[in-house]
């Protein structure tokens, strides 16, 4: 890996050619966990880049994305493989319509790898063209601490069992990055064996940064009102404020409009591209949108 990337800022330029734009301590850690081959642990608020710079690695480095969407209840057999039982009772029928009589041999051929259906962390686990995946293991805050506690030793030793075929170990580690929105705290077992970094909303710099390059049609006045108008709404008593997605969606939406320019009632009509909570939507009613507007447009003009 670090014949590929061999600096940091080349891990931000790589990022950059995906218009993911980097800050240095995320280009740094991302470094770091490219070269020791460590996982990458990103935790911080819904829409704040944590998945999207999994797929620009992935795509940066020609790697393929193998991802694991965590949800509760998820267990090791759904991450890692299952069978495909009804091609197995097909194969047993005919097994048996044929007048095959050892039992045996017919077991060993139902559970052979022909009959099983990889899930995410299998593949991830197995040789792939072009060098080992990007494995992305999606809001992990959403599984059980049993699920945790399975995750902590097939990352240890990046392998993991099927019971009946044995153990499969990676050949070369996949690139893991695991992601938290943080509804519950992961175990701290899990933490140590990744390197960390909290992804906070980035400033009005970094953010304008952002929306050029995602939405780079959009004319700078206005993607100038849009990010500090996004910017000012996080600073305000919500619900759920919004990340950096929503405000990428939110400009695709007044461009789609061929909006030039934020007014109250531009916002009013679009505001469910920003804000997802009906008590959130109601907080801009009336003269709200226009109290924060004009601030904005104070701050841009002596900015």
């Amino acid at each position: 890996m670090a014949e590929e990337i061999g600096s940091i800022d080349a891990v931000q330029a790589m990022l950059a050619g995906q218009n993911y734009v980097c800050g240095r301590a995320l280009g740094t850690v991302a470094f770091l966990a490219l070269r020791l081959g460590r996982p990458l642990f990103l935790e911080g608020e819904p829409g704040t880049g944590k998945t999207e710079i999994a797929r620009a690695l992935a795509s940066g480095l020609g790697r393929r994305l193998i991802r694991l969407q965590c949800y509760e209840g998820l267990d090791a057999a759904s991450a890692v493989c299952e069978w495909n039982f009804a091609a197995q009772m097909i194969a047993i029928r005919t097994a048996e319509a044929a007048g095959a009589a050892d039992r045996s041999a017919l077991e060993a051929e139902l559970f052979d790898e022909r009959f099983l259906i990889e899930r995410p962390l299998l593949q991830a686990m197995r040789p792939q063209a072009g060098g080992p995946p990007v494995l992305l293991i999606d809001e992990l805050d959403r599984t059980d601490e049993p699920f945790e506690a399975f995750l902590l030793e097939a990352l240890g030793d990046f392998q993991v069992t099927v019971p009946e075929l044995g153990t499969i170990r990676a050949a070369e580690p996949p690139i893991v990055i695991l992601t938290s929105n943080r509804t519950r705290e992961v175990h701290d077992a899990l933490k140590r064996r990744c390197l960390y970094h909290w992804v906070d909303y980035p400033d009005f710099v970094r953010e304008l940064e952002i929306l050029q390059a995602r939405a780079p049609e959009a004319a700078e006045t206005l993607s100038r009102e849009i990010v500090a108008f996004v910017q000012k709404l996080r600073a305000e008593d919500l619900f759920k404020k919004p990340g950096v997605a929503e405000t990428i969606d939110w400009a695709k939406c007044l461009l789609a409009l061929d909006v030039i320019a934020l007014s109250p009632d531009v916002i009013a009509d679009t505001i469910g591209a920003l804000l997802k909570y009906q008590d959130d939507i109601q907080r801009l009613e009336g003269s709200e949108a226009r109290r924060l507007l004009d601030a904005v447009r104070d701050e841009l003009a002596t900015a």
